[in-house]
């Protein structure tokens, strides 16, 4: 009886001291309500786990978050609480607050890219550029990252660009009967993947002819954990186990790539052979500048340039496809542009891209309503009073482009597309517009990525007519960047126009 009497005085002790702490947790959520609770925003499904059942459930059945969000924007102004758990975040949906807090150097990212630098407990981006959040480190990487993105050397990839949209179109070209069906975002990330692959790190992977090639099934598995993350019982639900498991081996494989890419470079350099000056020389230069820099660092930048390179612009360039597909007036009139400046020729040259303004236009008016990296965070470490709200310290603050993109009171009708709203003389609202952030953390392959979508869109208008095929939905999948949840499925033909000027 003695020990029975132990073990069960034992256990109650236990009991009590879970109820104390679940009681002092509940206290430590109602201060957060004290704190918070003066800020606009819209009922909380419950006490404890406040909007986190609602933001959830649209998980769980694909829809946009930002949707729910932009709904309460229009209903309770331009600064909304947003409760999960005892976390609360504040969304500021204002040109004033984008231009306050995204131009400033002085707002660090916030603690949300932890997330992103350990996946479930395994190691992603780490400290790369995207990650980052010392200020005075990232701009020690931004300074020696730049050249890899000077104008000089951006010119000198429109060979590549111009090859590898090539090898697409030819691919497209054997399809291309008007009756197989043809998903274009797949097709458009074996492509990105392919141009990032040479040109950030000189890889031939060819991925346009290998289905059998793990790369873009590692990255789209990645970024799907990443959204798994914003559950903050993600890691403990029995169902998750084995996706979390493969999210780990997709990191690995990514990784591991990096590692044995960086170890080819670093033998070339050693070797004496010619080196380009291109996104991974950048990275190796930056390890010798930096004391302390080990090859994990050096693989925190490749997998960020990796993934960065070629899931956004694939996915713009699939929303491009749709939409011009769903617009014919616009479609033709893109089309005759790329007649006019482009003709027949098969290599785009740097300069017919500064002629191309209306396709420019067109590929602006994608991002806005289809950025692709939608928004971004910042700390808000002093008490301050946005929009006549005051917003208490060490607060997250949210911004988000396709949240202001989608307001009538920036953008006109904001569901239409119209690439006119982005002609040079078209006014334009200040700071509602940042599908790549702004500010002195801002994309640095910004610029890389547009001229990588001009080339890829041109030839695409050149060579083919798109139709979508019946039944798509149209909707946006959210797995971290925005991408066509159908995966825009087209029917091709060949263009009569280019044919005859063969």
């Amino acid at each position: 009886m003695g020990v029975w009497s132990f073990i069960l005085g034992a256990v109650f002790l236990l009991l009590i001291l879970v109820v104390i702490c679940f009681l002092l947790y509940c206290g430590y959520i109602y201060y957060m309500h004290m704190k918070y609770d003066h800020i606009p925003g819209a009922p909380r499904d419950s006490f404890l786990f406040g909007h986190s059942p609602t933001i959830i459930k649209l998980m769980r059945n694909n829809m946009v978050i930002y949707d729910t969000f932009l709904e309460w924007a229009e209903k309770y102004g331009p600064v909304i609480r947003v409760n999960g758990l005892h976390n609360v975040m504040v969304l500021i949906i204002s040109p004033e607050g984008v231009k306050e807090f995204l131009m400033s150097p002085k707002y660090t990212k916030d603690p949300f890219y932890k997330r992103i630098e350990n996946l479930f407990g395994t190691r992603f981006m780490g400290k790369g550029l995207v990650t980052d959040r010392d200020y005075d480190h990232w701009h020690k990487q931004r300074r020696i990252m730049d050249p890899a993105f000077s104008r000089t050397y951006l010119i000198g990839l429109m060979g590549t660009f111009n090859e590898k949209a090539e090898d697409l179109v030819d691919t497209l070209g054997d399809k291309a009967d008007g009756k197989c069906q043809v998903g274009m975002h797949d097709m458009l990330s074996r492509l990105t993947l392919d141009v990032i692959a040479k040109v950030a790190f000189g890889m031939e992977l060819n991925s346009l002819h290998n289905d059998q090639t793990p790369f873009p099934r590692a990255i789209s598995t990645v970024m799907k954990g990443m959204i798994e993350t914003r559950n903050p019982l993600a890691m403990v639900l029995p169902g998750k186990q084995a996706f979390i498991r493969d999210v780990k081996e997709n990191i690995n494989l990514l990784r591991k790539t990096g590692q044995e890419c960086i170890k080819r470079r670093m033998k070339a350099i050693q070797e004496g052979d010619d080196i380009p000056v291109d996104i991974l020389t950048q990275i190796l230069k930056g390890a010798e500048l930096e004391d302390g820099c080990n090859q994990e660092d050096l693989i925190d930048n490749f997998v960020t340039f990796f993934i960065a390179g070629q899931e956004t612009t694939a996915n713009q360039l699939s929303f491009a496809v749709m939409e011009l597909a769903r617009n014919p007036e616009i479609l033709t009139r893109v089309q005759t542009e790329v007649d006019e400046v482009i003709g027949s020729k098969r290599d785009i040259e740097y300069e017919d891209l500064g002629k191309l303004q209306y396709l420019s236009q067109t590929l602006k008016e994608t991002l806005r309503l289809y950025p692709t990296a939608p928004g971004t965070s910042r700390v808000l470490e002093e008490e301050m009073v946005i929009e006549g709200v005051r917003i208490p310290p060490r607060t997250t603050l949210m911004f988000n482009s396709y949240i202001m993109g989608r307001m009538e009171k920036f953008f006109h009708d904001p569901l239409v597309f119209n690439p006119d709203r982005f002609h040079p003389d078209a006014p334009k609202p200040g700071y509602a517009y940042f599908p790549f952030s702004l500010g002195p953390r801002s994309c640095i392959g910004q610029v890389f990525a547009q001229m990588e979508a001009k080339v890829v869109m041109a030839k695409l208008l050149q060579r083919f007519e798109f139709e979508l095929v019946e039944g798509q939905t149209f909707k946006i999948l959210d797995t971290g960047t925005l991408r066509p949840l159908d995966g825009v499925i087209c029917k091709l033909r060949p263009r009569a126009e280019h044919k005859s000027k063969k």
